[in-house]
């Protein structure tokens, strides 16, 4: 094994790593805290500058005992190891420091908490190990490890049941010796499974992937989005709408997340009559916007969006809701077609929205409401707008993915 060294940890950096400043440079140790003296190692095969964290010497007054035992062993979690104020407080100032880096000049509110009753919705790993051992857990920190895991003490309750039936479904798949992602979400009918990677299934192993769903009383389970097994339609409640849910397709993490998010963006669209809903998915805005206002509703996923508009049609007491699977990365809306909009909400997967926000900027809309899980593509969208003449109200941080660095936001730009 490689020499030790030890390093005194400066601050917490902006993907949760403890960061120590030596030679000039920054090191970067997973698991550690501000003012701590740690002994650490170099990785072979990662980046000169990582360290793996060894023994903590000197521990921060900060510093808690993690909750699950696979912490710092599975990446699923950053940071349990940090008590919750502190915590808290450099989850906001990410924002803050990455809106000051951007120059935009705004308020932002204190972090809101969104992880509720925890994750409804995960994605587990199937492989096999060495000695022909079947793994299936999470991806290691760092690497394409897996660590096989039995339980996963951030779930939702309605996930109960979802590792185990993930462990029975990898079983007679991974014979087949490729890979699998096996994602599963928690829906008021019970556990919604998707499978990829497993190749073309057998008869026999239909069969037999059947007769697991009915063990494992699924709802409905999916290979690459292809009915196998379908015992009850999926379906999750928005607002006043019941939404069967398409195989696979996008959902805020926790519903906690979900409804933070919804009651940011209806409290910044009370005013507004006719609401285009940009990067609409399955209808999270769309559905609870359509209680008082008239909603246009775009997304390139097409079968989210035909979600959204049986449900809407299905709903007795909303506003009407027309919703049209659009590309908006290819095809923005442009000025001309905006025209009908007094409030423009978008909210788009992690890359952003440049496309749409330069056309957005060119607009006239009075109210635009900008969502996203990611503060530095934000920015970047958020200076567009500003230069477009609009004026940012001010940032609210949402925290969703508690013990991550991954941080959402709501924001309201006015004419």
């Amino acid at each position: 094994m490689a020499d030790s060294e030890r390093l005194v940890i400066d601050h917490v950096g902006h993907h949760g790593d403890g960061v120590a400043i030596a030679g000039g440079g920054n090191i970067y140790v997973p698991y550690t805290l501000g003012g701590e003296t740690v002994e650490v190692v170099a990785v072979p095969g990662h980046h000169p500058d990582r360290r793996r964290l060894l023994k903590v010497e000197a521990a921060s007054v900060e510093r808690i005992a993690p909750f699950c035992p696979h912490f710092g062993v599975c990446g699923g979690c950053a940071i349990q190891h940090w008590d919750a104020d502190p915590y808290r407080a450099w989850k906001r100032e990410l924002v803050v420091t990455t809106l000051a880096q951007a120059g935009i000049a705004c308020d932002v509110a204190p972090l809101v908490d969104a992880h509720g009753a925890g994750r409804r919705r995960i994605t587990l790993h199937g492989r096999m190990g060495t000695h022909d051992v079947l793994k299936v857990g999470y991806a290691a920190a760092g690497s394409h490890d897996i660590i096989p895991i039995d339980r996963c003490p951030i779930l939702d309750p309605g996930l109960n049941g979802a590792i185990e039936a993930a462990w029975a479904i990898a079983e007679p798949l991974i014979s087949i010796g490729k890979p699998l992602d096996i994602q599963i979400t928690a829906t008021n009918s019970g556990l919604d499974v998707d499978v990829r990677g497993s190749g073309p299934l057998s008869t026999a192993l239909i069969t037999r992937l059947s007769r697991i769903a009915e063990q494992h009383r699924l709802a409905r389970l999916t290979r690459h989005g292809e009915l196998v097994l379908m015992r009850t339609p999926p379906v999750i409640s928005i607002g006043a709408a019941q939404v069967a849910l398409p195989p696979g397709s996008f959902l805020q993490a926790t519903v906690a997340g979900e409804e933070t998010l919804a009651a940011l963006v209806s409290e910044h669209c009370k005013r507004g009559k006719h609401i285009a809903d940009l990067f609409c998915g399955v209808g999270p805005f769309a559905l609870r916007l359509a209680a008082k206002s008239r909603i246009a509703a775009f997304d390139s996923d097409a079968g989210a969006v035909a979600a959204l508009q049986k449900a809407a049609t299905s709903t007795s007491g909303l506003k009407p809701i027309k919703a049209e699977p659009r590309d908006l990365f290819r095809r923005p809306l442009m000025p001309q077609e905006l025209r009908d909009y007094d409030t423009v909400v978008f909210d788009p997967p992690r890359q952003g929205a440049q496309a749409q926000v330069t056309q957005l900027a060119a607009s006239k809309i009075p109210t635009v409401v900008a969502v996203s899980c990611n503060v530095t593509t934000f920015a970047r969208d958020a200076k567009v707008l500003i230069d477009g003449g609009y004026k940012i109200d001010g940032v609210t941080p949402v925290d969703q993915f508690r013990h991550t660095p991954h941080v959402e936001l709501v924001a309201r730009f006015r004419r």
